[in-house]
């Protein structure tokens, strides 16, 4: 259980600032009163509080533009679908489709419904390729905005299909 003690805390007090006078040091002593039970007890300093804000961003950031986005093949119920089937990312992030159901799935850019000059085959699974297992992922960095359409070529008859726009 944390608690609050009492504590003594030395205010040290300066006279005389202005150049080339005597600096005189004072104390003043100020006595905490003791509550019970204790509540809590804290013993960091400033530096690690400051190091661990600084790491903490650090993370948040890098985390940030090492994913910007997963997308799931097929719904948690079954269906064939991309879970979101619809979605945005700026230009350079990640984004990773995920085998959840109903596999084996594959993410196929159709070369007709992408921005001029993307070689869909650059960005697209061959077609042939699936992913088969649980978990398995494909990841894909789009640079050139404008928007994108995707089909899973196994179930592109049953609607399998999305749609990316990059901002």
């Amino acid at each position: 259980m944390a608690t609050v003690t009492s504590a003594a805390v030395t205010i040290p007090s300066f006279t005389a600032l202005k150049a080339n006078t005597t600096t005189t040091k004072a104390a003043a002593t100020v006595k905490v009163p003791s509550s019970s039970p204790r509540l809590f007890s804290v013993k960091a300093s400033l530096k690690d509080f400051g190091v661990a804000v600084v790491a903490t961003a650090a993370s948040a950031v890098l985390a940030g533009n090492a994913l910007a986005i997963e997308i799931l093949l097929g719904g948690d119920d079954g269906s064939l679908n991309y879970v979101p089937s619809e979605f945005s990312v700026a230009p350079g992030e990640k984004i990773v489709f995920k085998n959840n159901a109903g596999f084996p799935h594959n993410v196929v850019f159709d070369e007709d419904e992408i921005p001029s000059g993307v070689d869909a085959s650059k960005i697209s699974m061959a077609e042939e390729d699936l992913l088969n297992g649980p978990g398995e992922t494909y990841t894909v960095t789009l640079s050139e905005k404008g928007s994108y359409s995707f089909y899973c070529s196994p179930h592109q008859g049953a609607g399998m299909k999305g749609k990316v726009t990059v901002n």
